[in-house]
């Protein structure tokens, strides 16, 4: 069972959003928190950065290292569940599913944001950022990787996603792909070849197990 991280484990787009509207605007381009979000939801930072020079010319070369101290320090603090989040991947690692966690945020800041909601232990060893594979998604790289950590082939892996780009990353892997439709448009996910569901906390009941309480 193959997990994004934002979005889908930890309720944190809207903190990151905010953060990174507050660098671009000091920087020259005025946006919004959520203009952030309609412009990078799922993009890994080196994806990003094109599009923001773009706007304001060129950053420091340490400026995608600063930012992502920023955000892990912002989700040791503030970070919460996506409702529904943690029972699932009890339910799950409690069938004696191996998970893992593939995600298009850096390394720092996946590690705050697992470590604050306590499901660290839970993928100890299977945690992947796109600074640990050669392309972020939407190539499938991250969740082939999962999937090797967690010794299964793509094919037998459920990956859970709530963005375009993630969902592309997930087909284009092999695997199956359920779409959270939480915050994102169903018949988007939908269209590229998601299983569109509206709530973790019906992930269990979707794969078949029953939920593990507390």
């Amino acid at each position: 069972m193959l997990f994004d991280c934002d979005g889908v484990l930890a309720d944190s787009e809207g903190l990151v959003n905010r953060l990174v509207a507050e660098e671009l605007t000091a920087r020259g381009w005025p946006i919004s928190a959520e203009q952030c979000r309609e412009t990078f939801l799922g993009m890994a930072l080196p994806a990003m950065l094109p599009v923001i020079e773009a706007r304001v010319g060129r950053l420091p070369a340490r400026w995608p290292e600063m930012l992502s101290v920023r955000i892990a320090a912002a989700m040791c603090r503030e970070a919460e569940p996506v409702p529904g989040a943690l029972e699932a991947v009890r339910a799950v690692a409690g069938a004696g599913l191996p998970v893992a966690v593939a995600s298009n945020s850096a390394r720092a800041e996946l590690d705050a944001k697992l470590d604050r909601l306590g499901l660290a232990a839970f993928f100890a060893g299977r945690v992947f950022s796109f600074e640990d594979v050669a392309r972020p998604k939407p190539a499938p790289d991250i969740y082939l990787a999962a999937a090797l950590a967690c010794g299964a082939a793509p094919g037998d892996c459920v990956v859970v996603e709530d963005s375009l780009l993630g969902v592309r990353a997930g087909v284009r892997a092999g695997c199956r792909v359920l779409g959270l439709t939480r915050e994102s448009d169903a018949s988007v996910l939908a269209a590229a070849g998601a299983e569109p569901f509206a709530a973790m906390a019906a992930l269990p009941e979707l794969l078949g197990l029953a939920a593990v309480a507390g």
